[in-house]
């Protein structure tokens, strides 16, 4: 609070401003911010649920996409290279209706891999990817398998 000590100046006006209320809220305003940035960036550990798929429905212009846990890739069960697999995606892309590829990725692949190859399939054009998963035991007949899209 500002007071005008001068004397014979009494009535005068006084000009300074206030700065008291201003940094009050200042600072509540600080305080508040550094309570709930934590809170707001703050990630959480999701375990997701697991939940059957669909059994697979085989057609015959589907393609069979395999990834072994060494990172190796199968295309309808032949073993191929990175350029083999690219030239065969963009056959498959050129397919009218698309074709369906069915990705068996082993659980012990790494996940990069598996990345790089979906990369590969978008940028040919293919869209329709499944996921194929072994079902939970006792949720399906025994050696069947599910999708998940």
């Amino acid at each position: 609070m500002s007071m005008n000590l001068e004397s014979g100046h009494d009535g005068d006006l006084v000009t300074d401003i206030n700065m008291t209320p201003l940094i009050d809220v200042m600072l509540v305003l600080l305080i508040i911010f550094i309570i709930t940035l934590p809170v707001m960036t703050h990630a959480l550990k999701v375990d997701l649920p697991k939940a059957a798929s669909d059994p697979v429905k085989t057609d015959q212009h589907d393609i069979d996409l395999s990834i072994r846990a060494d990172g190796s890739v199968a295309w309808n069960k032949v073993s191929v290279d990175d350029a083999t697999l690219a030239a065969d995606m963009a056959a498959a892309a050129a397919q009218s209706p698309l074709p369906d590829v069915r990705i068996y990725a082993d659980a012990h692949v790494e996940y990069g891999r598996v990345a790089r190859v979906l990369s590969a399939a978008q940028h040919a054009g293919l869209s329709n990817l499944d996921f194929v998963t072994e079902p939970e035991s006792g949720t399906s007949a025994p050696g069947s398998t599910q999708t998940a899209h």
